[in-house]
């Protein structure tokens, strides 16, 4: 897939030595409402709950991301990467990572690499977007749904025996 840019931001597959700086990258994030997820007759529902102090979670690095990676890069600086694979058999782009440098959060990086990354499965043949994140990232949720995502299901064991244990599972899908 060819790059293109945004701003002064070049998108692109990113190049062997631009790994060090994807594993580099801080992808915490900090959070004052986190999303309890409340059983109903008829399913579940979400319900914004306020937490005092705010949650700062912090992700395990990765050094070795799986599928396909794109870049958000100023020069040679990568600013933020979007991780994702196409799984042909259901016509499906899996976003597994989104990650935008802290400096750089808020000036659309992050929605160029998730449109970026779904140009990328359009041309793959995926009908459908799809991707994970936790009740506890509100941040996160928030902005997925402003891209077009919608919750289509949650697993609520998803993380046991996990560091992220006592989390839910929130999947997210959107038509491509």
């Amino acid at each position: 897939m060819p790059g293109c840019t945004v701003g002064a931001v070049e998108l692109r597959t990113a190049k062997a030595a631009d790994l060090d700086q994807v594993a580099a990258l801080e992808d915490s994030f900090t959070t004052d409402t986190v999303l309890e997820v409340v059983a109903t007759p008829d399913g579940f529902t979400l319900r914004p709950t306020k937490v005092d102090p705010p949650l700062r979670k912090v992700f395990p690095p990765d050094d070795d991301p799986d599928g396909t990676v794109f870049v958000a890069a100023d020069g040679p600086r990568v600013r933020g990467f979007v991780t994702v694979d196409v799984e042909d058999w259901r016509r499906r782009l899996v976003i597994r990572q989104v990650t935008v440098a802290p400096g750089h959060r808020g000036r659309g990086i992050g929605r160029a690499l998730v449109e970026h990354a779904c140009a990328h499965g359009r041309e793959h043949g995926a009908l459908t977007a799809w991707l994970e994140t936790s009740s506890v990232n509100a941040p996160a949720v928030h902005a997925y749904r402003r891209l077009g995502f919608a919750l289509c299901g949650l697993d609520t064991t998803f993380y046991r025996g996990t560091p992220a244990d006592g989390e839910v599972a929130l999947f997210f899908a959107r038509d491509l």
